[in-house]
């Protein structure tokens, strides 16, 4: 008899329920999961909606989620309190948080999360849309990051996680040769194999190189605000990302992202306010 083995994406927003403390989580945020100074903020938003679809089992699926990042997690043990704050028949509100001990042994909120939930397989139906997905050569035609600058790996294990396909058009960051349009692209899925769903969304959203990239700055753009609407359960197989900013000012940016899935539909859309890298 063999064992599942289960994927490190099932592993890093895993929770265990706390006794005696309804809608507490404990989880653990794992080293495989930094980028920059601390834990990818997709990851984060993953494991804050997994504690809500928890609460509301008939509204598994996060519809529309935001989030609000305070400060930069760190690997190890985090606290998760999710709490339902209205429950309809098709949707629920709900709000969670997520903490930390500090080296002083004080609790610390890294993440404030408000999002609707519903169920995405219960909202299919006709689809009238204008957008397009984005055109790119197949996989196999697409930068891989085993061709990735060293010095982008160190700063960011989680890629080591993924099954990443760079557009050779929106790469020429990695060469010394940013393009300055402000647009990165390509194929996404997990290394290990495992097969989208709404959570695996929410990572997505936040899981290319910082588009910033394209426009010369290097360097670590932590997230303070990233808001991400699903649109449709993905099928299995890639999904085509692309993400893109048309407005650095003041030290901070927004980044855009559209998620497609393989049967050409535009499954998640988002987007966020970030800190613009610092000069080196």
């Amino acid at each position: 008899m063999t064992t599942a083995i289960r994927s490190e994406f099932d592993q890093g927003i895993a929770l265990t329920p706390r006794p005696g403390g309804p809608g507490l989580y404990d989880g653990e945020l794992g080293a495989g999961w930094q980028i920059g100074g601390g834990i990818n903020g997709g990851l984060l938003l993953a494991v804050a909606g997994h504690a809500l679809s928890l609460q509301h089992p008939e509204h598994p699926d996060p519809m529309s989620i935001s989030g609000y990042y305070l400060s930069a997690s760190r690997p190890g043990p985090a606290t998760v309190s999710a709490e339902v704050i209205r429950g309809g028949r098709s949707l629920s509100t709900g709000t969670a948080s997520l903490s930390q001990t500090d080296e002083q042994g004080r609790s610390v909120e890294r993440l404030r999360v408000l999002a609707s939930f519903g169920d995405l397989g219960a909202a299919e139906g006709e689809v009238h849309t204008s957008a397009e997905p984005p055109r790119l050569p197949p996989p196999d035609q697409c930068i891989g990051m085993e061709h990735a600058p060293p010095q982008l790996i160190e700063q960011a294990a989680l890629l080591e996680r993924f099954d990443l396909r760079l557009d050779p058009a929106t790469v020429g960051w990695a060469l010394g040769q940013p393009s300055k349009n402000g647009r990165i692209q390509g194929w996404f899925r997990l290394a290990d194999g495992r097969d989208p769903d709404p959570l695996l969304l929410l990572l997505v959203a936040d899981a290319l190189p910082p588009v910033t990239f394209d426009l010369g700055l290097p360097g670590w753009a932590p997230t303070i605000e990233l808001t991400v609407h699903l649109r449709a359960r993905p099928v299995p197989g890639w999904l085509r990302v692309v993400h893109s900013t048309r407005n650095l000012a003041g030290g901070h940016f927004e980044e855009d992202a559209e998620i497609w899935d393989e049967s050409g539909r535009l499954v998640a859309q988002s987007r966020q306010l970030a800190r613009a890298p610092r000069p080196a």
